[in-house]
């Protein structure tokens, strides 16, 4: 488990996943040495599953033991995880959009 992050304000979920998605695949079309995002990118396609698996358990664990903070910290990680295995993957965050919205 990482520092939980202090000082959190509420923000506009729509709006920060489409900064991080940008950020994502800029990241991906420069592979800047220094970026993890980089290091997921280019690892074995296992590491970045198996990152996903990791977050998600965590996710699991944190609401089991109904603590909200960790919860919100896991799952900050979870879903930015995703993100790059959306991207890598090529899924783009309108797909995403679509194919939820035609479930609803």
């Amino acid at each position: 488990m990482g520092e939980r992050t202090e000082n959190v304000v509420p923000g506009d979920i729509g709006t920060t996943l489409t900064r991080l998605a940008q950020t994502i695949a800029q990241r991906h079309e420069q592979l800047p040495e220094a970026s993890y995002t980089t290091a997921l990118f280019t690892k074995d396609g296992d590491f970045l599953h198996k990152k996903v698996v990791e977050e998600a358990t965590e996710v699991i664990l944190a609401a089991a033991a109904h603590d909200h903070d960790h919860l919100r910290y896991e799952a900050g990680d979870l879903l930015y995880h995703l993100l790059v295995l959306l991207e890598r993957e090529g899924v783009s965050l309108a797909e995403l959009a679509g194919e939820l919205d035609a479930r609803m």
